[in-house]
Parts: C-alpha cells; structure tokens; sequence
C-alpha cells in the first residue's frame, strides 16, 4: 500500500491594511504618471481639454496635463500641408504621384458659361490655422471642405467660356478659387487656409465633344502657326528692307559729298587756269589745247591728224605707229 503525504498545506497569509494601501498608492501613481505627460510633435500643436471644455492651446514638446481623464489633449498637424484631389486620386504620391485608374465624373464634369461641358481636375492644397475650429466646429470636415471647393470651382468654371476656361482664364480661377474658398472656410469657422488651388487636366468629355473640340483646336493651332510665319516672314522682309533702303540712303550721300568735292576742285582748278591765263594768254591757251588732245586721242590707236586747210605739204601724219614713206 502507497503512502501518501497527509501534511496540511500552508495558508495564505492575508495582505494587512497597510500593505494593500501602498499597493493602490503605487498603482494609482503610475497610472498618473502614464497619463500625465504627452509629447507634440513639431508640425503639431495640441488642444487640451478639462472636463471636456477648452482649456489651453499646448505647443511642440514634452507637456504635462491633470491624470485620469481629467485633461484630455488632442494633437493637430497644424505645419503640414494638406491635400485634397477632385476628379481623380493619387495611390502612391511622391516626385512622380501615380494617378489610380479611376475616374470621378461626378466631382469634375461642369458645364461653362457658353453652354459646353468640360471636364476639370485639380486639387487645393490647405493648412490647419486654428486647430481648435478643426477639431470642434464642423463635424464633417473633410466633406465640408469638398463641398465648398466643388461649389467654388464649379461658380468659377460657369462664368467663363469653354476656352477662356481651358486657356486665359486658367491663372485666374485659380486665384479667385483660393479667394473664395478661404472666404467660405472662414464663415463655417472650419479653422483651415487654403494656400494652393491648382487645375490640373481641363479637357471635353470623351467622345463626339471632345472630338469636336479637338478638331477647333487643332484649327486654331493651324491659325496661331500661320501667324508665326507670317510674322516670321514679316520680321525677316522687313530689316533686309530697311538694309538696303539704308544702303542706297549711304551711296547717295556718298555720291552727293563726291559730286560736290569734285565740284569743289574744277572750281579751284578753274580759277587757277584763270590767272594763269589772265598772266599768258597764249601760253596758257596752247598748253590747254595740247592737254585737251592728249586726253581725247590719247588712249586711241591708229588715230591720223588732219589738216583741213592742207596748207601742209602732206596732208596729213600719223599721231602713232612709223611715219608713211620713207625714213626719219
């Protein structure tokens, strides 16, 4: 027969008064210690509630608040820059977003204001300016802020033509588009600033509209580039004009100051023969006769002087080449 240990076992001892006390103390202090410190990040400020009212508006850091539910704290992104897209959406943003494949007609098809519909895509971008209004005015923020956006754009678009819309306007509505939002964003107290409103693809709707816009595109393009050439042509016609209109403008003037110096010079010339001549009459009217005939039969060949009174006994002798019968 087995034996077996029949020894009564010990009794718990039971915790006394004191020790349980302490042990509520230690746990409640660190429970109030757990939920006494918080740290904000340094894009955030934070909102700490007493009794669930607004107490205090907590910057970046290390902070303390009351334990236990007491003071409740509520960070807010206040230095990031935050997006929202309207018509399509981005999976993986980054340097080059990657756009996802789905469309949203509902939030970019519009209708301008010469009755063409087009499609808008375009995103705001937005900071949180009042952290408190964001987190207790409105109590669907980011629906609100579609909403306005969707009905600002849409304003905007409506006012305008199709190509006003899609061309020269485009800069305009951006801006205008920032202005009323903000606007709006302030009188709903939702505590944001746009910063950026940017359009993005603005096209017709697919299919017999955009086709049509296409081919009125592709028309004015054809227009815009037969003005350039023109232009073109005009800029190079024009200058290569004005050269040669300057050219003949400098030879005449270089003609006119020739004619006149050389005028200048008979004039002395012809007053220096005169007193010549008035101091030897014959001498002087020789010498010219001579000059005379050196500069008419000079440069000629084969030339014969004539005497028309045949007074000589030959009448008449070669001014060149050997003389006729006979030697010197």
């Amino acid at each position: 027969m087995s034996e077996r240990d029949v020894t009564p076992g010990r009794i718990p001892k039971k915790l006394s008064p004191k020790a349980l006390t302490i042990v509520v103390i230690v746990v409640l202090l660190i429970g109030a210690g757990f939920s006494s410190f918080f740290v904000v990040d340094q894009t955030e400020q934070s909102i700490v509630l007493r009794f669930g009212r607004m107490n205090r508006v907590v910057e970046p850091g290390l902070n303390f608040k009351l334990p236990f539910g007491i003071e409740r704290n509520f960070n807010v992104p206040t230095q990031q820059v935050l997006k929202q897209e309207f018509g399509f959406r981005v999976e993986q943003p980054g340097v080059t977003s990657i756009r996802s494949g789905q469309d949203f007609p509902n939030e970019s098809i519009m209708l301008t204001g010469d009755l063409n519909i087009v499609d808008v895509e375009w995103i705001i971008q937005f900071r949180i300016d009042d952290p408190y209004n964001w987190l207790f005015k409105v109590q669907d923020r980011n629906k609100t802020i579609r909403d306005i956006s969707q009905s600002v754009i849409n304003q905007l678009v409506g006012d305008r033509a199709i190509l006003d819309v899609i061309g020269a306007e485009r800069a305009n509505i951006e801006l205008q588009g920032q202005d009323l939002m903000n606007e709006l964003f302030d009188e709903y107290e939702l505590g944001i600033r746009v910063t950026t409103v940017k359009l993005q693809n603005i096209v017709p709707p697919a299919g017999a509209v955009q086709n049509a816009f296409e081919d009125v595109n592709k028309a004015i393009q054809d227009r815009s580039r037969l003005i350039n050439e023109g232009k073109e042509a005009y800029n190079q016609a024009i200058p290569r004009a004005k050269g040669e209109a300057q050219q003949l403008i400098e030879e005449a003037e270089g003609y006119a100051v020739q004619r006149v110096n050389r005028a200048r010079g008979d004039v002395v010339r012809f007053s220096d023969v005169l007193t010549e001549y008035r101091k030897a009459p014959e001498v002087t009217r020789s010498r010219l006769y001579l000059e005379m005939m050196e500069e008419v039969f000079g440069k000629a060949e084969g030339t014969d002087l004539i005497d028309k009174n045949l007074n000589n006994f030959i009448p008449f002798k070669p001014l060149t080449g050997p003389a006729a019968g006979g030697t010197e």
